[in-house]
Order: C-alpha cells, then structure tokens, then sequence
C-alpha cells in the first residue's frame, strides 16, 4: 500500500513504538464486547492492537485517503469507519447494548485539543471511560490542583465532569514524525453525578475569572459578583484565580440567578 505522509492540517503524528502501544493497550484493557471508539485511527497502529481483543470498533477518521486505507485494510464486520470531523461528530449516535457504556480512545490531534475536549464533555453520562494521548502540558494543566500555575478553565471545566489522572509520558521519538513536545496518557473517568450547577454559567464565571488570571478574584469577577457574594462561596476575595477550587467555583456560579 502507499506510504501515507503525515499532513500538518490534520496535526499527525502517527505512533509506531510498539511499548508504547502496547502499554496504552494495557491501560485500556479492552474486553472483547466493549463498545469502542477510537479519534484519529491514523495508520491503525492502536486499532490493530485493540482489534486483537476486540470483537468489533468503531474509528472516526477526518483523512479520506486515511479512510480509503481502513477501509481495504478491514472487513466491515470488524470495523465501523466513520468519515468526519470529530469535532462534529455525534458520539451519542453509536449503538450501544443495554447496560454498557461507549469507551472512547485516541491519540488527539494538539491543534483541536482543548475544543475536542469540551465536545467530548457534553457526551459524558454515556460515556464509561476515555484513554487519549495529549500534549504532556495539556494532560498536567487537566489534573492540576489550584494554587498550580498551570490550573486554569481546562482544570476546572473538566474536574467537574471528570475523574482524570496523567498515566505516563510518551516521547516524541515514539512517532513519526516525532512532534516538538513529549505527550502523555491521560485517563477520564466521567463522574456519575457532578456537582449541581449549570454547566454554561459555570464556563461564563471561570472564563471571566481566568481571562485576567494576574488580578485578583474580586478584580477579576466584578461587574458579575459583589465582594460579599465572593465571600458567600467561601472565597477570599483576594486570592488569585488559580487559588480557588472547583468546588468553590460552583458555589459562586450558584448564586446567579
């Protein structure tokens, strides 16, 4: 078959170590019926290694010439190719057998990330779990603790929907060609009941509160909370944006009416 050469556009970096694949396969520990989905197939390197388990996947794939080469490489039986933009893609329309949960794996592209995250978030109670390789800087600002200089809207937005913990580091010397940062494997488990807000007011508080993330959180936040409404969700209004929890960012949302 021709030799696919990675396009800039689609932010492809396609993964060949066979370890490394073979420590995600591990991660994930697929089991044969597992509804499964996977972003970017890319050459297939992790779909050949899930399909040793798997009965059947699903792949959502941007590339047609990408989607040409799946297509002669699997039988339709084994594989269900999707031919779209991620972003786009409804991934509630996948079937899924009474009692289980979608599980959803990839190696993201860098350049759709953060957006791609947020997309996924809105699928997240049909969702069981998400393996995915990031950008090692995009995995640690998503598990960051506050008071971390990396914590920021990506930490809170997705602690709020998700239990996620970095698993390890992937260098670039595992693709080809190799990108200019080393990654990471980051694990989301979606949380059965987030707490109480709404989800679109809390984006509209933590977008304002870190637009200005140098100032503090009574500077950042006026025009939208009094000093005592701060101080009601138990946050000093003094403290930086990166200082205040997730838990905290909810109950100041709360008190929008």
């Amino acid at each position: 078959m021709k030799q696919h050469v990675a396009r800039k556009r689609f932010g492809q970096n396609f993964l060949h170590d066979q370890h490394v694949l073979g420590s995600i396969t591990e991660s994930i520990n697929p089991a044969p019926d597992d509804t499964m989905v996977e972003i970017g197939p890319g050459l297939a390197a992790m779909t050949d290694q899930l399909l040793r388990t798997l009965k059947h996947m699903h792949v959502v794939e941007l590339d047609r010439d990408l989607v040409a080469r799946l297509e002669k490489a699997y039988p339709r039986d084994k594989l269900t190719i999707h031919s779209g933009d991620a972003l786009k893609f409804d991934f509630g329309s996948i079937p899924v057998p009474e009692g289980q949960k979608l599980r959803i794996v990839g190696n993201l592209p860098y350049n759709i990330s953060s957006p791609l995250l947020f997309h996924l978030a809105t699928f997240a109670p049909q969702v069981k779990d998400q393996h995915f390789m990031l950008q090692k800087e995009v995995v640690e600002r998503m598990v960051a603790e506050p008071g971390s200089k990396v914590y920021g809207r990506l930490s809170v937005m997705l602690q709020w929907r998700y239990d996620m913990s970095l698993l390890f580091v992937v260098p670039p010397e595992a693709f080809d060609p190799p990108p200019k940062v080393d990654s990471a494997i980051v694990r989301m488990i979606p949380i059965a009941q987030p707490l109480e807000c709404d989800g679109e007011k809390l984006e509209a508080v933590v977008q304002k509160a870190f637009s200005q993330r140098r100032k503090v959180i009574r500077n950042c936040l006026a025009g939208m909370f009094t000093e005592e409404q701060i101080v009601a969700a138990g946050i000093n209004p003094t403290d930086r944006p990166e200082a205040v929890g997730l838990a905290q960012y909810v109950a100041l949302t709360n008190l929008l009416k």
